[in-house]
């Protein structure tokens, strides 16, 4: 019964915490409006999502997290410097991704980490090559580039969903 008014609990809960702190105040109105909108709309959007994903290792996603917290935070400042300074000094690539991740939803969240790391473009995924297409705004080495976002978050995603 709750899997049906639930049907992605988390979802529900992130939505309900997310209305809260986006809500001028905290009163029982806004609790309420929240509530019904964490419910409704996982139910409404049932059909769009992918079969659910098994967390395998929860504390391997925690620190892929603080991970990508940090790693934004530093290319923040790492592009705020390069675009203040001389556009010589720009190395731009277009640059392909192999990618050992079978599922696509997470292959896809590998994308999304990499559009949201400052400096860094997802432009498309493969399916049939199972290459992840981006376009860096400053790299010295390409295949350092690969090296380090496999290492830093390919391997963890896969860590964390067991694929």
């Amino acid at each position: 019964m709750i899997a049906r008014v639930l049907p992605r609990p988390y979802l529900s809960f992130i939505i309900l915490a997310l209305w809260l702190i986006l809500a001028p105040n905290f009163n029982a109105g806004n609790v309420f409006l929240g509530g019904i909108l964490a419910i409704a709309t996982p139910l409404l959007t049932a059909s769009f999502w992918p079969e659910p994903l098994r967390v395998q290792r929860p504390l391997t996603g925690l620190r892929l997290l603080a991970r990508l917290i940090v790693d934004i935070l530093i290319a923040n400042i790492i592009v705020a410097r390069l675009v203040v300074g001389p556009i010589e000094r720009l190395q731009p690539h277009f640059v392909e991704v192999p990618i050992d991740i079978d599922d696509d939803f997470v292959a896809t969240m590998l994308g999304s980490i990499i559009a949201l790391t400052p400096g860094t473009v997802f432009i498309d995924l493969d399916r049939e090559r199972r290459v992840l297409f981006i376009h860096a705004l400053n790299v010295a080495d390409p295949a350092a580039l690969v090296t380090t976002i496999k290492t830093r978050y390919e391997a963890p995603l896969k860590e964390t969903f067991g694929c």
